[in-house]
């Protein structure tokens, strides 16, 4: 599987399905309003992302896949936003109809004060014009011999018909194309044809008419939607309980999610599409394909907004897999693109430091109160080099990397960074914390970095330590026993 990631740049993929713009407007709440009992958002900032299929699209990028995308937009100003995210990204966009009279899907969120206080939908869901779909045919038959995938993204906006779906399966049945369709709706049997179909828990329950509970509903739901669409592939995803596929003629096969902090499931299914579709086009099994989507939507709960994983996350997702549990290690460029992430979705950041060498209960105790004081709690570690001048010979006892599998088994803990002693101010610099946060037995004016922090526009927090204990002491307790 990890050398089938380093070819994710060989694998072309054609995504079809409904585009549409996700604008986040952030703001503040500090009154009601005197015309109507509601509140009044003070807005800050807003943000505008490819949603829907686009979403999917971005998935792709991000991973290094070439794509051509189809769909339809409208005509004015954010159709043309959305076909410049595209061109930005890339993307073979020629097959994006824009259509006369069509608003372009725009999902707008409304956050005050970290609340998500409305949604408001700008949308239709009538069947795209016939023009449209000769053009948008034309456009998918054109480029079909050369993608090794198609994937449909079907938000139910009008543009995934019977019709559609039909000639998909025909010119892929043609070319010996996969395709793979996230479906959407009560009716799959507009989905005959396609390889491999993946709703999740809630969609499935509704398409087969099963109340999904446990495994033998989850079974009769499953065998209810292979029967009624021909597919020999079903992927139900289920949350928090992991994935389960179902292949003809054989046993389902259970996958366990990884146990880990869940900021936003949203944009999952996208991130489940596009890992499927590239490992599958690139030759893997379907159980490896779902092993790989698996550790692919894991990543992405972990994070906030529809953000697309990285294949440095992903390849470190696969890599502690073998592991009880998954290493909360990041690079100071992956923690400072998820901080940055996080802060725009009004999260807290906490970061406290140091050598951690045998971690005792007194830590313990730190972590959590620090995590206490806000929503993200990183613990930037002293590498060995920088322990061994900081304490002298024979330290550290426990080596960096044991020390960072330690600190990633406690649920207090979101991230863990390695740093030496002179890059401290430049981890400081990149991260930004809200809260630099160190143990009462310091003074505020002892803690390093404390006036960078300030200047930054964060603070220095003690935090109240009862124990009386010393990583040091224990060891110097421990060798004199000896």
């Amino acid at each position: 599987m990890l050398n089938i990631m380093h070819r994710f740049a060989d694998c072309r993929l054609l995504v079809i399905g409904d585009l549409m713009i996700d604008e986040y407007v952030w703001g503040e709440v500090d009154r009601i309003s005197p015309e109507a009992p509601v509140q009044v958002v003070s807005v800050i900032r807003e943000d505008l992302t490819l949603g829907g299929a686009g979403n999917v699209v971005n998935n792709l990028r991000a991973l290094g896949a070439r794509v051509s995308v189809a769909g339809v937009v409208g005509t004015a100003a954010d159709g043309d936003r959305l076909i410049e995210m595209f061109n930005q990204s890339g993307v073979d966009c020629r097959g994006v109809i824009q259509e006369a009279e069509r608003p372009t899907t725009r999902k707008t969120r409304i956050i005050a004060s970290n609340q998500h206080v409305l949604r408001v939908d700008r949308e239709t869901k009538r069947d795209i014009s016939s023009a449209s779909f000769e053009r948008l045919v034309s456009f998918m038959e054109t480029v079909m011999p050369d993608i090794d995938v198609v994937l449909v993204s079907d938000y139910n906006k009008g543009l995934v018909t019977e019709d559609l779906m039909g000639l998909v399966a025909v010119a892929a049945q043609r070319y010996g194309k996969i395709v793979i369709v996230d479906p959407k709706g009560l009716d799959y049997t507009k989905y005959k044809g396609a390889t491999l179909l993946t709703p999740n828990r809630k969609e499935a329950s509704l398409a087969a008419g099963v109340e999904i509970v446990d495994d033998a509903s989850l079974e009769k739901a499953a065998n209810r939607i292979m029967a009624m669409t021909g597919v020999e592939h079903l992927l139900i995803t289920l949350g928090q309980d992991g994935m389960a596929l179902f292949e003809s003629g054989q046993p389902a096969y259970r996958i366990a999610t990884r146990a880990r902090q869940v900021y936003d499931v949203s944009g999952a299914g996208d991130t489940v599409l596009s890992v499927l579709g590239l490992t599958l086009g690139l030759g893997a099994s379907f159980q490896d394909s779902v092993v790989m989507a698996n550790a692919a939507a894991g990543i992405v709960v972990g994070k906030v907004g529809t953000a697309p994983v990285s294949i440095d996350e992903l390849q470190s997702a696969l890599s502690n897999s073998c592991q009880p549990f998954p290493s909360k290690h990041r690079s100071l460029h992956e923690l400072s693109a998820l901080v940055d992430d996080l802060k725009r979705h009004s999260k807290k950041i906490v970061l406290t430091n140091g050598c951690f060498d045998l971690l005792h209960a007194g830590h313990v105790q730190l972590f959590a109160s620090a995590k206490e004081l806000g929503d993200f709690l990183i613990i930037a570690i002293d590498d060995d080099a920088s322990v061994r001048q900081l304490k002298g010979k024979g330290r550290p006892v426990i080596r960096a990397e044991e020390r960072i599998r330690i600190l990633s088994a406690l649920d207090s803990v979101d991230a863990v960074v390695v740093f030496a002693s002179d890059e401290f101010e430049t981890l400081l610099t990149a991260i930004k914390p809200d809260v630099l946060a160190k143990g009462s037995n310091y003074e505020s004016t002892q803690v390093r970095g404390g006036d960078l922090v300030a200047r930054l526009g964060g603070r220095v927090a003690l935090v109240p330590i009862n124990e009386d204990i010393s990583s040091s002491q224990i060891i110097k307790t421990i060798r004199g026993s000896q």
